[in-house]
């Protein structure tokens, strides 16, 4: 009979490498379908299979072996697709690029905009990053941290080491400023 101190999930969280290894070669199959079905493509699926193990063996140390390893590893699994899935849709609002598998895309028609729309588009996009660029430090990482990463205000006050009232008003000011400065290119 194996006694919980002796389980690879109890000995993984003791920092054991060969029995994070061990996990990681019961779990792999599963995690990765998992993976592939939330993000809808092989080569991501993989990569994201990889960071949500490297998560995982740095977080080892919080892993209660109590509870069943795959759901938690699962978990932070899940993370890293919602994160997948955050940064991605920010490209695509950022180069204002869709997907090609967009419901979107597939409409009749050709919308494919012309070569001044482009750019256009790539003068606005310069000017956004010159005006990100410009941001004093303590205004553009809390706007940063919200906006492409997606964090709430009580994490980035925790990161930064100030008060969730003084991210908000961070991040206000942020784009106050950011409305200022392109408003100014716009006119």
């Amino acid at each position: 009979m194996t006694t919980l101190g002796d389980t690879d999930e109890a000995r993984a969280a003791r920092g054991d490498r060969a029995a994070f290894s061990a996990l990681m070669a019961a779990t792999s199959g599963d995690l990765h379908r998992f993976i592939r079905r939330y993000v809808g493509d092989t080569d991501e699926a993989r990569d994201l299979l990889q960071e949500t193990y490297v998560a995982a063996w740095l977080a080892i140390r919080s892993y209660d072996p109590a509870r069943p390893f795959d759901v938690w590893l699962r978990a932070i699994a899940l993370n890293k697709c919602r994160d997948w899935g955050r940064k991605r849709a920010v490209r695509r609002i950022v180069r204002g690029v869709m997907g090609l598998d967009a419901p979107e895309a597939m409409a009749a028609g050709d919308e494919t905009p012309g070569a001044e729309t482009r750019l256009d588009d790539r003068r606005r996009m310069a000017a956004l990053d010159r005006a990100l660029a410009d941001l004093p430090d303590a205004l553009k990482a809390p706007l940063l941290l919200a906006t492409l990463e997606g964090r709430s205000h009580v994490e980035i006050a925790r990161l930064l080491g100030v008060t969730p009232k003084a991210v908000e008003t961070r991040i206000c000011r942020a784009r106050r400023m950011l409305d200022q400065k392109l408003g100014r290119i716009r006119t």
